[in-house]
Formats: C-alpha cells, sequence, structure tokens
C-alpha cells in the first residue's frame, strides 16, 4: 500500500508552508517518523516526519515550492508496495582468448667500448666567512604565519545576490506592519546590577552541577521583567483594533529573541511570571538550542504577551527595539559594562567601579504612556538592584 504525505497545520492562522529541503530523495528509504522534508513558515521552520517507513515512491512539491496546509507532499510506499527487484540473469563465462604463437627474441647486440674520460681538476675552495658557514650548517625555520588577511575570511554572502527566505520575508513583514501600525518610541534607564553579579559568580558553578545549565544573566532579566508586569498590567496588555478593546493579560507569557542562521526567532516562555530563575534558565536554554537547530514548533514560538531582545549579548550598549505585532511593548537589554559610578552608602557618596547596564522600552504610545513606561522601567531597575534571588538559586525554593 502507498501512504501521502500531506502539509500538517503548523500553528494558528497557518495556512500554507514552503518546502525548503528534502531530506530524502525518491527511491531512498524512510522510518516511520524520520525527519523527510523541512517546512517554512511565517512563524518558524520546522521537520515534517515520514508517517510510516518505505520507500520515498514521488515528491509532489519541490524546494522553494509553497502548499496550503493539507496538500500532498510526497508518496510512501510500504513494503508490500514497493516491487521486488527481480534476480538478474547469470553472467556467461567468458571464453579463453587463444594464446599467442611464440616469437623468437632477438640476438643480443654487444655495445661498443666508451672511450676513457680524463678527470677534471677539482676547483680551489673559496674563502668563506663565518655568518656564510652558520648559514650552511644551522637549518633555517619557515616564518612564522601572520593572521589571516581579511580576503581569506570573506563572508559567504558578500558579492552575492540571494533568494530571500520565507522566514526573512515574514519578519520584515511584521516589524514594518508593526511600525506602520503603531505609535512607537522608547524610554531608557539605566541600572547598577553590580550586586547581582556577585550573586551570579557565586553561585552559577553549584547552579550548573544540579541544574545541568550554565547560569546567564539572562533569565534574571527575564524574571525581573515578568515580576514587574504583574505590577504594571498597562504594559502587558494588546489592543484589540477589530473590537475596539483592550485586553490586560493575566499571565506572563514573554518571548525571548534568539539569533539564528535563519534569522531572528522569538520562542515563548509560558507563563515566566510563575518562575523561578532556575525554571527560567532551563526554558531559556531549552529554547535557544532548539531554535538554532531549527526544532521549534508553531506552538513554541506563539502566545508571547512580551517580549526581551538582549542586544547586549552582541556587545550593543542599548537598542531602540521595535514592538513586535500584537504587544504593547519591548525590553531591550544592553550589555553590562564595567565603569566608574557613584555608589551611595549612608549618608557618603564614593566612586566605584560598578556593573552597569542600560534598559530600553520600546512601546505602543496608543495604549502605554510615557509615565506608564517610566514607572515599568523604574520597577524593574530596582528588582535588579536589590538582587534578591538568593531562594530561586538553590532547589529548596523549586520551580
Amino acid at each position: 500500500m502507498t501512504v501521502t504525505v500531506t502539509l500538517p497545520a503548523l500553528g494558528e492562522s497557518v495556512t500554507e508552508g514552503t518546502v525548503t529541503r528534502w531530506l530524502k530523495q525518491i527511491g531512498e528509504h524512510v522510518e516511520a517518523d524520520e525527519p523527510l522534508l523541512e517546512v517554512s513558515t511565517d512563524k518558524v521552520d520546522t521537520e515534517i516526519p515520514s508517517p510510516a517507513a518505505g520507500v520515498l515512491l514521488s515528491i509532489a512539491v519541490a524546494e522553494d515550492e509553497t502548499a496550503e496546509v493539507g496538500a500532498e507532499l510526497a508518496v510512501i510506499g510500504t513494503a508490500d508496495a514497493v516491487p521486488a527487484a527481480s534476480p538478474a540473469p547469470p553472467a556467461e563465462a567468458p571464453q579463453a582468448a587463444p594464446a599467442p604463437s611464440p616469437t623468437p627474441a632477438p640476438a643480443p647486440v654487444t655495445p661498443p667500448p666508451a672511450a676513457p674520460v680524463a678527470p677534471s681538476p677539482a676547483p680551489a675552495p673559496e674563502p668563506t666567512s663565518a655568518p656564510q658557514v652558520l648559514a650552511q650548517v644551522a637549518p633555517v625555520s619557515p616564518a612564522p604565519a601572520g593572521p589571516a588577511t581579511p580576503a581569506a575570511q570573506e563572508p559567504a554572502l558578500r558579492g552575492r545576490t540571494v533568494r530571500m527566505s520565507r522566514i526573512r520575508r515574514a519578519i520584515g513583514d511584521n516589524l514594518k506592519k508593526a511600525l506602520l501600525e503603531q505609535a512607537q518610541l522608547t524610554s531608557t534607564v539605566e541600572a547598577d546590577v553590580t550586586r547581582l553579579m556577585r550573586l551570579r559568580n557565586r553561585a552559577k558553578d553549584g547552579f550548573l552541577a544540579r541544574e545541568g545549565v550554565k547560569l546567564s544573566p539572562m533569565p534574571f532579566f527575564v524574571k525581573a521583567a515578568a515580576q514587574a508586569l504583574k505590577a504594571h498590567p498597562v504594559v502587558n496588555a494588546r489592543i484589540n483594533e477589530a473590537e475596539g478593546t483592550i485586553t490586560y493579560f493575566d499571565t506572563e507569557n514573554v518571548g525571548i529573541a534568539v539569533d539564528t542562521e535563519n534569522g531572528l526567532m522569538t520562542p515563548v516562555i509560558k507563563a515566566a511570571g510563575d518562575l523561578t530563575v532556575a525554571g527560567i534558565a532551563r526554558a531559556v536554554h531549552d529554547l535557544a538550542d532548539r531554535a538554532r537547530s531549527g526544532h521549534l514548533t508553531p506552538d513554541d514560538v506563539s502566545g508571547a504577551t512580551f517580549t526581551i531582545s538582549n542586544t547586549g549579548s552582541r556587545g550593543a550598549l542599548f537598542d531602540t527595539v521595535i514592538v513586535p505585532p500584537r504587544q504593547a511593548a519591548i525590553l531591550g537589554v544592553g550589555a553590562t559594562v564595567r565603569r566608574p559610578g557613584v555608589v551611595r552608602s549612608a549618608d557618603e557618596e564614593v566612586i566605584g567601579i560598578r556593573d552597569l547596564v542600560h534598559l530600553s522600552l520600546s512601546y505602543d504610545h496608543r495604549l502605554v504612556d510615557g509615565a506608564d513606561a517610566a514607572r515599568y522601567l523604574t520597577t524593574v531597575r530596582e528588582i535588579l538592584e536589590s538582587a534578591a534571588f538568593e531562594d530561586d538559586l538553590y532547589p529548596a525554593a523549586g520551580t
């Protein structure tokens, strides 16, 4: 029998997908649930598994072609549908070729004796200086290889024109739509995270041994942002254009922007406001790994009520990030840098080396006022500067 491979539903509002790569070719065997092809949609790139074991008999949608949900992609022939190969006829034994008749060997020819050659007098040795002698005796080491020139490290895209991927088009269309439809602006504060960085440095080795993932600064920022959303629900909201209403969410589903080879992906930490730093760290590690390996599901990238973009991980001090569609705000986290800062202790103010970071909140001014944005950023800063995360970092806290 044969089994038809169709394009499955890949999430809410996804109606079609583009085949980006076939992982099997016609005539090749595939196991049940083995990845058969890769499909790109407006939300995510994903693999489509084979519904049955067998041989790929035909491909209905070629690479770079688009198909509707439910459309036929390929046909798999199961074991009883693939005809067995007929045995090849036995090969005839080759006939022996007749032996060639012997040919008499030619008579040997004696060469004439060679004329004697008079020996040449040896040339007189020329005087040699000491450096020349050392140069002849000591081995010469090759010059050490210098750093590679920029041309040797030239990016693969330089000087090329390539097709825009579906993901790249979707990213561009969504961000352009958001800018055109929203009244966006950005507010920025600076936070002193010296105490937080010290806490992280003390806890990171034990955290890695216990949780199996590294403790980066990102989970602390997600935790602070989610806690502040509970206190400022106007930032965790959505405008319903058609109905003329506003929805204020009762959960904090935080999208995290992940830089991948295929473009920016934004998987979502569901109910981030109810997780500890340890729970958020595991979620960030899992989602980022699957985003970079292309194993996110449509559910992984849907349902965000708020987003965080950690442009500081690539060295940017701050950024005016764009608010995603159907959200009210996005938090940009800049690079943490060490520089002199004022430290207040009791009645004294001194200058010390501090860990400082810029936090930028881009927001839709139709929904969020400047005072709302400032209050939200102030709360995030206070949570980070207090660094009261000890209970989150140890097993007794739970997740």
